[in-house]
């Protein structure tokens, strides 16, 4: 089992994967694709404003002795020629650069590319916090605004390719609401008691879901002891499912800005892994999450 971002980041080391990186011309992308460059991790392609891209690479003393510039007209053209390069088998890759993500959704789903599998995307994150004993992923606070319960199982069938990925043998579903018993009120935790009862029949044996859950109760087993919340989630989930994405969007941030936390976050659902991260994150996180989709993509070749 992968217990820190360390270990992902050495274990995508050597790799040589291919990355279109779509709206290149920010700093902070660039500098995270030369360390993943010095690691061995990739090669680039970059997509967006030529000119824009090698002034941040001089300014900022940047080499990159793997990567080709393909001028883009503008960012909505940039992640078009980034998605079609993957469609086309010339990178194995997608990531966001300075771009909305809205724009690069918009290409994942251009059906002359054929990047979106018949299954929902969703975005996870992944964090590292000295206050919690092991990796955490959240789901979903960046693609789906209010999920419906279908979408809530899908979203969780999609956070298992990533469990899978990081070893996790018995992947743990904290189902996050207001409350810990069922109120008819409050849709997340009716839609949480509707989730255990579909994954306790479930044909994945390695995944258990519990909820509703306050988020106190999921992460802390004396929060969960003193309230007398039982069961093998209190206290030791591996996953946040949150009942919305501006709920997982504030909790992630409060997890980055409050508590010091490290980070990656990816696209899943998609023919390809897609690396999205905040245009505010540092380069060290974007490090993190290119390891993250580099892992996820021998994963994929190897299944």
């Amino acid at each position: 089992m992968i217990t820190s971002l360390k270990e992902i980041v050495s274990r995508a080391k050597n790799m040589k994967k291919r990355i279109a990186v779509a709206a290149a011309e920010d700093k902070e992308v660039l500098i995270s694709l030369a360390e993943a460059e010095r690691h061995g991790m990739a090669s680039f392609l970059l997509f967006g404003n030529a000119i824009k891209i090698k002034e941040v690479l001089e300014q900022n003393n940047l080499m990159l002795k793997k990567m080709e510039i393909i001028n883009a007209k503008d960012a909505e053209e940039a992640c078009y020629l980034a998605a079609k390069a993957v469609s086309e088998g010339k990178a194995d890759i997608l990531m966001k650069g300075m771009v909305d993500t809205k724009v690069l959704l918009k290409a994942i789903l251009n059906k002359e590319l054929s990047l979106r599998e018949d299954v929902l995307l969703s975005h996870v994150m992944l964090y590292e916090m000295k206050s919690y004993p092991k990796l955490l992923l959240l789901t979903d606070g960046g693609m789906v605004l209010l999920p419906s319960l279908k979408d809530k199982e899908n979203i969780i069938h999609n956070a298992k390719r990533l469990a899978d990925v990081l070893e996790i043998p018995t992947m743990k579903v904290a189902v996050l609401s207001a409350v810990e018993k069922v109120n008819q009120n409050i849709q997340s935790s009716v839609d949480a008691d509707e989730l255990k009862k579909i994954f306790e029949t479930c044909e994945y044996k390695d995944i258990v879901v519990e909820g509703p859950l306050s988020f106190d109760v999921a992460v802390s087993k004396a929060s969960a002891q003193h309230k007398g919340v039982r069961g093998e989630v209190p206290g030791d989930c591996d996953v946040l499912l949150v009942p919305s994405m501006e709920a997982g969007n504030l909790l992630g941030k409060s997890f980055t800005y409050m508590a010091d936390a490290e980070s990656a976050g990816i696209i899943l659902g998609a023919k390809c892994p897609v690396i999205v991260t905040s245009r505010s994150d540092s380069s060290e996180a974007k490090l993190n999450s290119i390891a993250l989709a580099v892992l996820m993509t021998k994963d994929k070749e190897e299944s």
